[in-house]
C-alpha cells in the first residue's frame, strides 16, 4: 500500500507543477482535465501526509519513553497511545481511498423501471417507484427527465425510463438495479387478499460519445405513428422512433415527444447507455474469471428488496436491512438504504484487497 501511496503523491506533485505553467491557463480544456485529476487525488495525499506525520511523532515519543523522568515517560506513553489510534484510523481511511474507483460514479444515470409479474398491480407499483426516485432526486437537487414511458389506464406504467442528472447520481443509485417485490392488497381486490407483484429496475450510466465508437451503418432507425393507452392517437404524424443496433440486437422505442427529432435524441441516449452497460458487463465478466469478488455488478435477476405494505416494512435482502417506515421511503427518503448499501460494498471491497 505504501508504494501505491508514494506513487499517488508523486503524481499529485507532478500535476501541481503542470498546473502552475502560465501557458496552460489558456488551454482551458487541458487545465480542467488536470484540475479534475488533482482534485481526485487530493484527499488521498492529505491523509497520506498526515499519516507520515503521525508516524514521525510516534517515533519521537518512543524516544521519550527512555527518559529518566517518570512524568515525561508517562506523558509520552499517553501520547503514543493516542497517536497509534489516529494512525489506525488513517490507515483504514487510506485503504478505502485507494480502492479502485468506479469510473461511472460521477455520471448521470438512466433508470429503466418495468412492471413484471402482477399485471395492473405491478404497473401501479412501477409508477410508485418512479415517484420515489423522482422525489429522492429532487431532495438532492438533481434534474429528472422522462425519456420514454408506456402508461396504463390506472395511472401506472408498463415501462418508464428516466434520466437523472446531477453530481453523484450514479454513485448513489447504482445499487437500485434488480427485482423489487411488493406485497399488499390491490385496490381491485375485493376479498382483502395480499398479492405479491414484482417490478424490475435497471440502472445505467449515461454514456459519453467518446466511450463508444458506433458505426452509423450499425444503426437502423424506423419511424411510425405514436399511439397512447388503448390505441388513442397521440398525434397524426410519424414522430415515434424505433432505433435498432443491428450487431447487438438492442432495440429502443421513443414516442413521448411530438417531435421526431426529440424522440430520436432521447432514444439515442438510452441506446448509448445500454451499449455502454453491455460493453462494461463484458469487461466485468472477464475480470470476474480471475477475481473472486466483483463489486457493483449485482445480478439483476435476483430479488433485491421487498416492500410489505400491510406491515409498513421494507427489507433489502442483500444487506439484511429492515426499516418499518415504508411511507417515508416511498416519499423518496431512501438515504438510509443507499448509505447502507454503499458501506456494505466498500467493506466487501476492502476484504477482497486484504
Amino acid at each position: 500500500m505504501l508504494d501505491k501511496l508514494a506513487e499517488v503523491e508523486k503524481r499529485y506533485e507532478e500535476l501541481e507543477r503542470l498546473m502552475s505553467d502560465p501557458g496552460l491557463a489558456t488551454l482551458q480544456r487541458e487545465y480542467s482535465k488536470l484540475a479534475k485529476e488533482r482534485s481526485e487525488l487530493e484527499e488521498i495525499v492529505v491523509s497520506y501526509r498526515e499519516w507520515r506525520k503521525v508516524e514521525q511523532e510516534i517515533q519521537e515519543n518512543r524516544q521519550l519513553l527512555e527518559e529518566n523522568d517518570e512524568a515525561i515517560r508517562e506523558l509520552a506513553k499517553e501520547e503514543v497511545n493516542a497517536l497509534r489510534q489516529r494512525e489506525e484510523e488513517l490507515e483504514n481511511r487510506l485503504k478505502y481511498l485507494i480502492l479502485p474507483k468506479d469510473p461511472n460514479d460521477s455520471k448521470n444515470v438512466i433508470i429503466e423501471i418495468r412492471a413484471g409479474t402482477g399485471g395492473d398491480e405491478a404497473a401501479l407499483f412501477a409508477g410508485e417507484l418512479y415517484r420515489m426516485y423522482s422525489r429522492y432526486a429532487e431532495s438532492r437537487g438533481w434534474r429528472v427527465e422522462i425519456l420514454t414511458s408506456s402508461p396504463t389506464g390506472l395511472g401506472g406504467f408498463k415501462e418508464i425510463i428516466l434520466m437523472v442528472e446531477g453530481k453523484g447520481a450514479y454513485s448513489r443509485l447504482k445499487f437500485e438495479g434488480g427485482v423489487h417485490r411488493v406485497q399488499r392488497v390491490p385496490v381491485t381486490e375485493g376479498s382483502g387478499r395480499i398479492h405479491t407483484s414484482a417490478v424490475t429496475v435497471a440502472v445505467l450510466a449515461e454514456a459519453d460519445e467518446v466511450e463508444l465508437d458506433i458505426d452509423p451503418k450499425d444503426i437502423r432507425i424506423d419511424v411510425f405513428r405514436s399511439s397512447g393507452p388503448g390505441g388513442q392517437s397521440v398525434n397524426t404524424t410519424d414522430s415515434a422512433v424505433r432505433i435498432t443496433h443491428i450487431p447487438s440486437g438492442i432495440v429502443v422505442s421513443c414516442q413521448d415527444e411530438k417531435s421526431q427529432h426529440k424522440n430520436r435524441a432521447k432514444g439515442m441516449k438510452i441506446m448509448m447507455a445500454r451499449l455502454l452497460e453491455k460493453k462494461q458487463e463484458e469487461q466485468r465478466s472477464e475480470i470476474a474469471a480471475t477475481r473472486k469478488l466483483m463489486v457493483g455488478s449485482g445480478d439483476r435477476s435476483e430479488r433485491i428488496r421487498t416492500y410489505n405494505f400491510p406491515q409498513g416494512r421494507l427489507t433489502d435482502h442483500r444487506i439484511n436491512l429492515t426499516i418499518y417506515q415504508l411511507e417515508r421511503i416511498m416519499d423518496g427518503q431512501i438515504d438510509e438504504i443507499v448509505d447502507g448499501l454503499i458501506t456494505h460494498y466498500q467493506a466487501e471491497a476492502l476484504k477482497a484487497t486484504g
